[in-house]
């Protein structure tokens, strides 16, 4: 091409030397028009061609690449292809030119391929997002890892470009700067084979709870990357936590109460010691028109005078055979009460138990599971149970055990 525009312009009557500079001009010209002609055939006719047929099909993975602008990225190689390949035409004899000229483009095509392989990562991470399978095995920190190791590749041919060296020597180089790699790459290296672990046994997940008191963290996880797991606290903080440090330190997750269709509801209720004793007839009467424990008063009386009986036990001293306690009949009364509860969950652990009896009182233990997991919900089904059973332990001739106050030695002194 250049050989026959010098001739058209020597036939002009123009002299060798200045037809050669003017023929090398236009058909640098030329080579620039057809990059800009490349570069407004892939905007204007490819792109807006891909991406009216993207919004007309039904699949929503190809709306993902074209919002994260993996095609835009490889439309901008059209014009640096263009220069690359015709550049040496209008440079011939100047190696340097061509060299310098060439390099430049093929450096900038290798940038806008690292864009558009970081922006495809991008998109197939968004998409994987939209699978069930992505709450339980995020692969976040999997796409960063090969994030890394395109952008190490991409800038060994870079610099050898620029160096003028091929990419095998600065390979082979490389193994004297592996230490210095494994420092800087340190961390990255610890997130990868922590997020294998993590991935592989399932321990954390995108929306888990977990608890890690030494790094402040109680909350909802949000984000597992490469060498940092986020987690929105309660109070809407972020926590960043090392990757690694869930594998090597403790952590709690409630993935289980959540997966388990109940959240435990453990608290206890402390009755003063000295007001614990056996019931009376008169107490008994009063206690048999308790809705809930009817039927239970009627069953023990009669069970306890059958027994007294056959065992000829003298009746005239409460100590002698069996007796009922108002404490033993307060308990009743609980998991009575508490089975009737629609919200509390009858599938799993269910218990009013007695624990032994400290300088505090004696501590009665409701553990039970609500059936809403919901933090609110779960927080007011818990306060209207003990709103009800601390207002009628009174009803049980008991007493909660509070300690004295200032209030209570002021009165002593009257």
């Amino acid at each position: 091409m250049l050989e026959i525009i010098k001739n058209w312009i020597l036939d002009q009557g123009l002299d060798l030397s200045t037809a050669d500079i003017l023929a090398r001009v236009l058909v640098f010209g030329l080579i620039i028009l057809l990059s800009l002609i490349a570069n407004l055939l892939a905007k204007r006719f490819i792109l807006r061609g891909l991406t009216t047929i993207v919004n007309r099909t039904k699949t929503q993975w190809d709306d993902v690449f074209l919002r994260k602008k993996v095609f835009n990225r490889l439309a901008r190689l059209a014009p640096a292809m263009v220069i690359y390949l015709f550049i040496s035409i209008p440079l011939a004899g100047y190696d340097f030119a061509i060299s310098l000229i060439s390099g430049v483009a093929l450096i900038y095509m290798i940038a806008m391929t690292i864009l558009s392989l970081d922006a495809f990562l991008n998109a197939s991470l968004d998409i994987y997002n939209t699978y069930e399978v992505s709450k339980r095995i995020p692969i976040k920190g999997f796409i960063q890892v090969f994030k890394i190791i395109i952008y190490f590749i991409c800038s060994i041919f870079i610099i050898s470009i620029l160096v003028n060296k091929t990419p095998v020597y600065l390979f082979s180089s490389l193994g004297a700067l592996t230490a210095v790699l494994m420092f800087i790459f340190k961390d990255a290296i610890l997130g990868f084979v922590a997020g294998i672990q993590l991935s592989a046994n399932q321990m954390v997940a995108n929306g888990d709870w977990i608890s890690m008191p030494k790094y402040g963290a109680d909350g909802d996880i949000v984000e597992i990357a490469l060498t940092t797991v986020k987690v929105q606290n309660w109070d809407k903080t972020i926590t960043t936590i090392p990757t690694y440090a869930l594998i090597t330190e403790s952590f709690k997750n409630w993935r289980g109460m959540s997966e388990s269709g109940g959240r435990r509801i453990k608290r206890s209720i402390r009755i003063d010691l000295n007001t614990i004793q056996f019931c009376t007839e008169e107490m008994l009467n009063r206690f048999g028109k308790i809705q809930y424990i009817s039927r239970y008063i009627e069953k023990m009386k009669k069970e306890l005078q059958v027994y007294n009986q056959q065992e000829l036990v003298d009746e005239s001293n409460l100590v002698n055979g069996r007796r009922m306690t108002n404490i033993g009949t307060f308990r009743a009364y609980v998991e009575a009460y508490l089975s009737n509860q629609p919200m509390i969950n009858q599938e799993m652990t269910f218990l009013v138990r007695q624990l032994a009896p400290t300088e505090h009182g004696l501590p009665i233990e409701i553990y039970v599971f609500s059936k809403d997991q919901a933090w609110a919900n779960y927080e007011s089904i818990q306060a209207n149970i003990f709103d009800h059973i601390l207002a009628v332990v009174p009803e049980f001739d008991l007493q909660v055990y509070q300690a004295p106050s200032g209030r209570d030695f002021n009165k002593l002194t009257r």
